[in-house]
């Protein structure tokens, strides 16, 4: 995991090297083992690195004929890349076959069988332009901005900021949605003029303006298969076997967060199967009184798995004292108290591990949020739409003026989610994904950590995943009212 960043003018101008220097140097904490640029006409792309895989040849930008690249991410299946499609690659690193993908099956295909998380940025010479890609959950983050002359583009918001590229100015329609539903969603971030680039989206810059644009779906279509639950859960762990294992594709040492849920206890049992050595597992807890204390749970479970565990124990001192800290590394923000916990984890795993499985997308694909069975029930047994009401709904007379129009972009989200053959269980669920999951949850995850130079890795948002457990029946995620009903009778004979 790194950071990139770059500039694609327009013909006959040159990027400037202090501003590519200064893109860099906002993102030094992303990649603290190294960093390259490649300038070339109007184009100037840089990257810091996080060496994880392919310690000595795997720098960027990495070449082949007149094409440069950089990547923030990993392309996990590299190594079956390689082998399936004969690639003449010339070093070890995961981010080398998108290069000889591209040469064959040019823009609109290259990123179809990569498999991974990943945001890249790919010069062609030959063609005159800079292709920009993101993988299909958006778990690796890339913005946008028009700038002077052509576009910037960064791994952060704040980078583009330093750079002097954009002036820090909110949006009020993204201030009012964060205030609501503690998150913002779609391509517009809260600053104006900085944009995000999609899930699974490709874009095409040439003479400093996007050209083409592409998109990659993370979920497949349709509505829920048949299958019975034994055959369900088979699937399943197939699909958990080989997603933990290329999660696990490393040449640095590894870890978990370890919350004590079924999500990253899932992950857990995984890794311990695959493991010949104890799984190092590190969770977090508070010291105050009445705070949610998923110790007991935690321990237990690595326990059971053989894990090396490591509990935190954070206090209120250290929360105040670090809270500006870690609140400045969100400079895409989220309200997300999970932030908190996250953060000081990072500070803790890096001094033993420098890659870090976790839970997320656990509860989007495999239906574990509450508001999932509301929006099932009819409504006159209680049933509700997800976000109905804002945060502030419920606080009546706080702000000055009512937040307007705050509903906009995820009721966008919703109505392209329902698609025909999909039920409303899968419509929530898609909707989720497509917003709240990129939005706020991973780029929780990606913030916290890269403030730390640790890399954060997903296992639950893999397409093979994807692919075992959105189709599943209804009954196989929501039962006897609980979600994720399924991972629930995996863990019951797995763990």
């Amino acid at each position: 995991m790194c950071g990139i960043a770059g500039l694609a003018l327009r013909h006959g101008m040159v990027p400037d090297p202090a501003i590519l220097a200064a893109l860099a140097a906002a993102l030094g904490h992303r990649g603290p083992d190294g960093a390259g640029q490649h300038v070339a006409e109007n184009v100037g792309i840089a990257q810091t690195r996080l060496a994880i895989i392919d310690l000595v040849t795997g720098d960027q930008p990495l070449f082949a004929g007149p094409l440069a690249l950089v990547a923030n991410g990993e392309v996990y299946n590299y190594v079956e890349l390689r082998a399936e499609h004969m690639l003449p690659c010339t070093t070890g690193s995961d981010c080398e076959p998108p290069l000889h993908l591209y040469r064959r099956d040019g823009v609109a295909g290259y990123a179809q069988a990569m498999r991974g998380m990943y945001a890249v940025a790919l010069h062609d010479r030959a063609a005159r332009r800079l292709v920009l890609t993101r993988d299909p959950f958006g778990i690796k983050p890339l913005y946008l901005a028009e700038i002077e002359g052509g576009i910037a583009f960064a791994s952060e918001p704040q980078a583009l900021i330093a750079a002097g590229l954009v002036q820090p100015r909110v949006r009020r329609e993204a201030r009012d949605e964060l205030l609501q539903m503690q998150f913002t969603t779609g391509a517009e971030t809260i600053f104006e003029g900085i944009r995000r680039l999609l899930p699974g989206e490709t874009v095409v810059i040439a003479d400093g303006a996007i050209v083409e644009r592409h998109r990659r779906a993370a979920l497949p279509a349709g509505g829920p298969g048949i299958i019975s639950e034994q055959d369900a859960l088979t699937r399943l762990d197939a699909a958990l076997e080989d997603s933990v294992r290329v999660h696990q594709r490393s040449d640095v040492p590894y870890g978990l967060f370890l919350s004590g849920g079924i999500d990253s206890g899932v992950v857990l049992a995984m890794m311990a199967r695959l493991n010949t050595q104890p799984v190092r597992a590190f969770t977090a807890a508070f010291d105050v009184p009445g705070a949610a204390d998923e110790r007991a749970a935690a321990e237990a479970a690595a326990l059971a798995a053989g894990a090396k565990h490591t509990t935190l124990t954070i206090s209120e001192a250290e929360v105040w004292r670090h809270l500006p800290q870690i609140v400045a590394t969100m400079d895409d923000p989220a309200a997300d108290y999970a932030i908190i916990p996250t953060w000081f984890l990072a500070r803790r795993a890096v001094q033993e591990v420098k890659v870090v499985l976790s839970g997320e997308g656990g509860d989007e694909l495999f239906a574990g949020y509450g508001r999932y069975r509301s929006a099932m029930r009819p409504w006159w047994l209680g049933g509700r739409q997800p976000r109905a009401a804002g945060a502030f709904d419920h606080v009546p007379d706080v702000l000055r003026e009512a937040p307007r129009l705050w509903r906009d972009g995820i009721a966008a989200a919703e109505a392209s989610s329902a698609t025909p053959g999909r039920t409303r269980l899968q419509a929530a669920q898609a909707a989720d994904i497509a917003d709240w999951l990129p939005n706020d949850l991973l780029t929780k995850l990606d913030r916290c950590l890269m403030a730390h130079a640790v890399e954060g890795r997903t296992p639950f948002l893999d397409r093979g995943i994807a692919e075992a457990a959105f189709r599943l029946p209804d009954g196989l995620k929501l039962r006897d009212g609980m979600g994720k009903w399924i991972l629930r009778k995996w863990l019951e004979k797995n763990l």
